[in-house]
């Protein structure tokens, strides 16, 4: 529950005017706010990195670091954990705001400050951080909310699985050939809805930061074959032949990723590849392109109906669904994207419709781990 109860703003006031720091102060004090301050923008800034505020009044014009340099310190170096609105205070002789604005700050009023329009001010801009508070926080609840529910339905799901699977084995008595059809319709079904609780969970660990990676050493060519053999039967049942265009020099080649969610990436786009691909094959190909600095490409590609031009620019956008007959839950890609994403990779699609098309991977051989 998002909780109701008043809040108290707390207020950094940042001049290096003692008595304009003393008339703030009081005229927000005598309105019930929590105010702090600071002498200059280097105070200002250590002070936020280790305490929270709703709000930050700042001089513009301060000797040393001044209220420009201390917005661009704060939108784009502090790395704060919450949203701060900034309300500018500047003289009238001071040049333009706009440039504060472009920074990042949200409001600006002009010395001397009427106790009215400071107060209308700060209410403004307070309403506007709360508002944004509760934003994120109903974010982050629906995040844990999904999170927990995804978790919740595993369990059924791979239990169903494996009761049918030993119904299927004829654990509990032989099956007619009606039954046996009727089972693996089921069994089917179950296994789409659990890959699709797979990929959700999946999504947001991705979205909440609770992902973690672990680098190490992975051969490509020897991923691609395995996945290639784990499809095969999928591709098999549909006459689609899965072709491996390797490189030679390529075989014994390694990058280092989470070999894991090299894994589902793979599988994921040469499963799609297969899904949507009624007659023709699917290609992998890996290469290793002088002109391009220090990457693989690894290509899929499919003799399948295409993508039409409008789709392609959304493809990999967050449950993005297209119109084909056979459309998930629109987060496959989208996953795609944030493993290609957490290797310092890019992911790419060329296609034209009735002529199939090619997922393109471009994946450093050594990408940058977060310390």
């Amino acid at each position: 529950m998002i909780s109701k109860t008043p809040r108290i703003g707390k207020i950094l006031v940042v001049d290096d005017s003692l008595d304009n720091i003393f008339l703030v102060k009081t005229i927000l004090e005598g309105e019930g706010y929590k105010i702090s301050t600071a002498e200059n923008g280097v105070s200002a800034l250590e002070q936020l990195q280790t305490s929270a505020y709703d709000l930050v009044l700042l001089d513009l014009m301060m000797p040393e670091m001044d209220g420009y340099e201390v917005t661009r310190h704060i939108r784009n170096e502090l790395n704060l954990q919450q949203y701060i609105p900034i309300l500018l205070i500047t003289a009238h002789d001071t040049p333009n705001v706009a440039q504060g604005l472009d920074l990042g700050a949200d409001d600006f009023i002009r010395k001397p400050v009427t106790v009215d329009e400071l107060l209308a001010r700060v209410r403004s801009l307070l309403r506007l951080k709360y508002s944004i508070d509760e934003r994120d926080e109903i974010a982050l609840q629906r995040q844990d909310f999904v999170s927990r529910l995804t978790h919740d339905l595993r369990t059924p799901l791979v239990a169903a699985d494996r009761m049918l699977t030993l119904l299927q084995q004829g654990a509990l008595g032989k099956l007619s050939p009606q039954m046996q059809e009727v089972i693996s319709i089921m069994g089917r079904s179950n296994t789409n809805l659990l890959s699709m609780v797979n990929t959700l969970l999946e999504v947001y660990r991705f979205e909440a930061g609770r992902k973690t990676l672990t680098f190490q050493p992975v051969n490509i060519s020897q991923l691609l074959q395995e996945i290639s053999g784990e499809l095969n039967p999928l591709a098999q049942e549909k006459s689609l032949a899965i072709n491996l265009d390797f490189v030679d020099d390529l075989n014994t080649k390694t990058i280092i990723g989470d070999r894991l969610e090299l894994h589902r990436l793979f599988t994921n786009l040469i499963g799609n590849a297969i899904k949507f691909t009624n007659s023709g094959s699917i290609t992998l190909r890996l290469n290793y392109p002088t002109n391009v600095n220090h990457h693989l490409i690894i290509e899929i590609e499919d003799t399948g109906p295409g993508i039409p031009p409008e789709e392609q620019s959304t493809l990999f956008e967050r449950f993005h669904q297209g119109v084909h007959n056979h459309s998930g839950s629109g987060l496959g890609l989208y996953l795609s994207r944030r493993i290609v994403e957490a290797h310092q990779g890019k992911i790419s699609i060329n296609s034209e419709l009735g002529k199939g098309s090619i997922f393109i991977v471009h994946l450093p051989l050594l990408p940058k781990t977060n310390s």
